[in-house]
């Protein structure tokens, strides 16, 4: 899975804005999901070049969320109408927030909530590694509400999503210096932690699923 900087997002998307590529295109050549590439585009019609820099922990409290989830269950706009007013950089956040509430879930506050921000990071093992990308894919990439569970920093929250997404569990290993032969893993231990966090993306996959049933049963009941 490629890695896109602010600078190859915003060159993308201004290509498309001013009509030099087509989103089909886009999709065709540069392996970017259809869902992603609007997502670019929205982001960056409501915040700019802004929306590309890195925001680190982004706060949300439990009434923010609520509302943008009640404006569009009330048909006040699509789901991309709503992420662009309340300036929410993904569709999939807002569905998730809008699957927890029509599952009576209490939507809580994102970020700290007062609790110093961790930027140095700790260090971890090998399962806890494990445990944090396993929570991270299951909750919807949220790298926020994952380093403050697991007590690490943001971009360590990241940093261990991708490797295992670019590289699988191997990606997981700490392979500096002497600790090389203490974080090696045999064959039955790497595919215990692979089966770990396919559950967690097996998960996922089963709530996005449950949310487009939840979608249709809105829709039938609008029209």
């Amino acid at each position: 899975m490629r890695k896109y900087s602010s600078e190859d997002k915003l060159r993308i998307v201004k290509m498309v804005l001013e009509n030099q590529r087509s989103i089909y295109s886009v999709v065709a050549t540069e392996g970017i999901s259809r869902s992603t590439l609007r997502d670019w585009i929205r982001n960056y019609q409501a915040s700019g070049s802004k929306a590309f820099q890195h925001k680190g922990w982004e706060k949300r409290t439990s009434t923010e969320k609520e509302a943008a989830v009640l404006e569009y269950l009330s048909g006040q706009g699509s789901i991309s109408d709503i992420c662009k007013k309340y300036k929410i950089s993904s569709t999939f956040t807002l569905r998730d927030w809008i699957v927890k509430y029509n599952g009576h879930e209490k939507l809580k506050d994102s970020g700290t909530g007062g609790t110093p921000i961790m930027t140095k990071g700790r260090k971890t093992t090998f399962e806890e590694r494990v445990e944090i990308v396993q929570y991270c894919i299951k909750h919807n990439h949220n790298y926020a509400e994952t380093a403050e569970k697991f007590s690490i920093s943001y971009q360590q929250a990241r940093s261990y999503t991708v490797k295992y997404e670019e590289k699988g569990v191997e990606g997981l290993q700490d392979r500096r210096g002497k600790r090389k032969s203490q974080d090696e893993m045999n064959e039955l231990e790497k595919l215990r932690a692979e089966v770990k966090i396919l559950r967690a993306e097996k998960k996922r996959a089963e709530m996005e699923i449950s949310f487009l049933k939840k979608l249709e049963e809105i829709e039938r009941r609008r029209s």
